[in-house]
């Protein structure tokens, strides 16, 4: 089952929205229908998943309806049809007891202006959803000091919004979310009007909290490189419709429409491909028990002057020169004193604007390691391929 799971999601404002809602069946546009009516359609027939632990963005220029659609999923706006489930419970059907213990249970929100209490500390202003629900002074200032600390606001309990920067006023407001411990946080807008350096930081903090916690991301923004930074998936809008949803890459290589592709070509593209993208699998590998004498043999077979080295679970090991395997044969020692442990590692998920000068440096490929095994190299070549030409070229290249 997955977290939240929005079917033919669908809000006319005006005062006929029954009428916009048959002209939008008849396939009438945004404007058409405006023209005719006087309705506004906020957000058209929208349908998408997001699985338990997911970062989905939704993402779009101002008037798409982003943020309509995120109101609609906590029913802080009526839908004018469609269904939200949220842990398979159709919140559009929810009396006001059910929807308000799903809100507090289920649905962290935190918005682009902070909405803080400025009568209120930064403590105070942390547990006040739990206040509001009843929870005793003590747990909730335990609960309310645990999401201070994990937002990096641990010794600024005490102080007040107007005492703290852009930045760190947003934090109080996540804080608030992580305290009432939802699984699920929607966030609109909600780095927007901080500084792009503050920004920046946000982004980092909230990507190694949902690393740590596990929750379940909604994020609204109007900010392309802030959505392929975040989003594991990505859904853009345009006129109240999501034209297409993906992962960053999906979106960059595989555009849906023009729109789309408008969007994305100016994208620097070594801050969203990964090292996944262009690795490829090494030619040949080499564990221990091998030997010295079959790894110059396994070189020979591929004209390769180097090889990778493995142990039995795939752990990378290092990187054995022909030269190196030759004496280790002749002197009769063993590959671990000759092997070079120095090559330069890197993760999957690491930007390839952060390899471009390590490989430029590197006298060998970079080893992609995951959890320490070796799951592919990526070459100079390859980096520039990446960013030149696309990743289905760079798989037909390798």
């Amino acid at each position: 089952m997955s977290k939240i799971e929005v079917n033919g999601l669908t809000k006319v404002f005006g005062s006929h929205p029954k009428q916009g809602l048959k002209m939008l069946d008849e396939d009438y546009s945004k404007d058409e229908i405006l023209e005719k009516t006087g309705n506004t359609v906020g957000v058209n027939k929208a349908s998408f998943k997001v699985e338990n632990g997911e970062f989905f963005v939704i993402m779009g220029l101002s008037g798409s309806g982003k943020s309509t659609l995120i109101r609609l999923i906590n029913r802080l706006i009526e839908p004018t049809a469609g269904e939200v489930l949220i842990d398979g419970e159709d919140i559009t059907k929810m009396n006001k007891d059910q929807l308000i213990e799903t809100r507090r249970q289920k649905l962290g929100m935190v918005f682009q202006n902070f909405g803080l209490f400025p009568h209120r500390t930064v403590m105070g202003n942390v547990y006040y959803g739990l206040e509001i629900q009843g929870v005793e002074k003590g747990e909730r200032e335990k609960r309310a000091q645990k999401a201070i600390e994990d937002v990096g606001l641990k010794g600024y309990e005490n102080s007040y919004p107007h005492e703290l920067s852009g930045g760190m006023q947003q934090r109080v407001g996540l804080a608030r979310a992580l305290a009432n411990d939802t699984d699920i946080l929607l966030m609109d807008e909600a780095f927007s009007a901080l500084d792009p350096l503050i920004r920046k930081e946000m982004q980092d903090e909230l990507l190694k909290l949902q690393t740590k916690l596990g929750k379940t991301v909604l994020f609204i923004t109007h900010d392309l490189d802030e959505a392929l930074k975040l989003g594991d998936r990505i859904a853009i809008m345009k006129d109240g419709q999501i034209v297409q949803i993906g992962t960053s890459e999906d979106i960059l290589e595989n555009p849906a429409n023009q729109y789309v592709s408008n969007f994305v070509k100016d994208v620097d593209r070594s801050k969203v491909l990964d090292a996944a993208t262009v690795m490829r699998k090494p030619e040949v590998l080499i564990t221990y028990k091998d030997g010295p004498r079959m790894a110059v043999r396994k070189m020979e077979e591929v004209g390769a002057s180097s090889i990778f080295v493995v142990d039995r679970d795939d752990q990378f090991k290092g990187l054995l020169t022909i030269d190196d395997a030759i004496r280790a044969y002749k002197e009769k020692i063993s590959m671990e004193e000759v092997l070079i442990t120095g090559v330069h590692q890197t993760a999957p998920d690491t930007p390839l604007n952060d390899l471009i000068g390590v490989a430029a440096d590197a006298k060998y490929p970079i080893a992609v390691v995951d959890e320490g095994r070796l799951v592919g190299i990526v070459s100079r070549v390859s980096i520039l391929s990446g960013l030149v030409l696309g990743k289905e070229k760079v798989e037909v290249a390798n």
